[in-house]
């Protein structure tokens, strides 16, 4: 008990110091000025909390667009596709113009079960997307080729 007393009297104690060094200062103290380096003045910044929405936003979630058929439109089966099957190994797609050389690849190895080496692409006068999709070695173009029709 005298331990809880003598805690108790040493808190007082600095409370009553805390509340005379106050006294003494006054309520009105001259406030420092704010010493500013630059010439832009920014606001700092607040505590930004997460929502948390009652209900979602949207009722359905929106559809990707861009699936495996969108990306990949038609072959091309000219002359000198022909050539790049034949000698390089390589088919000949025009594609969607907002598709990217990796979406390519997935949809070829999705839509015709083959292992890509490489893509390569360009955008005709015709403002049409052409890719040229070099197969791996263990994959025949030719055999995809008449898989698909091309030939």
């Amino acid at each position: 008990k005298t331990e809880k007393r003598v805690a108790g009297r040493v808190k007082a104690a600095a409370r009553a110091l805390k509340a005379k060094k106050k006294l003494l200062k006054g309520k009105y103290l001259k406030k420092g000025r704010k010493f500013r380096s630059t010439i832009r003045f920014r606001q700092p910044r607040v505590q930004e909390k997460a929502r948390q929405p009652k209900c979602p936003s949207k009722a359905v979630v929106r559809r990707n667009k861009m699936d495996h058929f969108a990306v990949i439109k038609y072959p091309l089966a000219t002359e000198s596709t022909m050539k790049k099957i034949e000698d390089h190994n390589t088919l000949v797609f025009i594609v969607h113009n907002f598709a990217n050389k990796i979406m390519i690849k997935a949809a070829v190895k999705k839509l015709y079960d083959v292992e890509v080496e490489k893509v390569n692409t360009l955008i005709r006068p015709d403002g049409l997307k052409k890719a040229y999709v070099r197969l791996k070695v263990d994959h025949d173009a030719l055999d995809i080729a008449n898989k698909i029709g091309m030939i």
